[in-house]
């Protein structure tokens, strides 16, 4: 975790030089003599949000109060957690969920009326993959 917090701080010192030098640069440009908004928002926001993300690991990291077995150079793979969650490679649900929400996002583009066709199966699609170990055959 020590690493990905290095990384997100050098990339969010990184885009800040660069939108500081992107702005500068459309000022000094005899032919457009003006800031683009756009790409020093878009640049400065990318500086923004990677700050953000690091300083949160670094709350994290600080907050386990010890070294994670990824951080340390001579731990084995198996010092990690091996338990990552449960997933049920038979279920259906997530690839209607997945369809539901293009849907979803193909009626914002195109025409709003498909999302509104959408949205029900996102709810539906939602509530079968959350209760699907509560009926049927594999109820518990």
């Amino acid at each position: 975790m020590v690493a990905n917090i290095r990384i997100f701080w050098i990339i969010c010192v990184f885009f800040a030089i660069v939108a500081t030098i992107y702005g500068s640069w459309g000022l000094m440009d005899p032919r457009f003599g003006q800031v683009d908004w756009a790409g020093t928002t878009a640049l400065g926001l990318v500086a923004v949000l990677s700050g953000l993300i690091a300083f949160y690991l670094g709350l994290v990291h600080r907050s386990q109060g010890g070294v994670l077995p990824e951080d340390r150079p001579d731990a084995n793979i198996d010092d990690g957690d091996p338990e990552l969650g449960h997933f049920s490679p038979w279920s259906w649900w997530p690839i209607l969920l997945a369809g539901a929400a293009g849907l979803v996002i193909l009626g914002l583009a195109v025409g709003f009326w498909i999302a509104f066709i959408g949205a029900p199966l996102v709810v539906v699609a939602l509530v079968g993959w959350v209760y699907e170990y509560y009926r049927g055959y594999f109820a518990r």
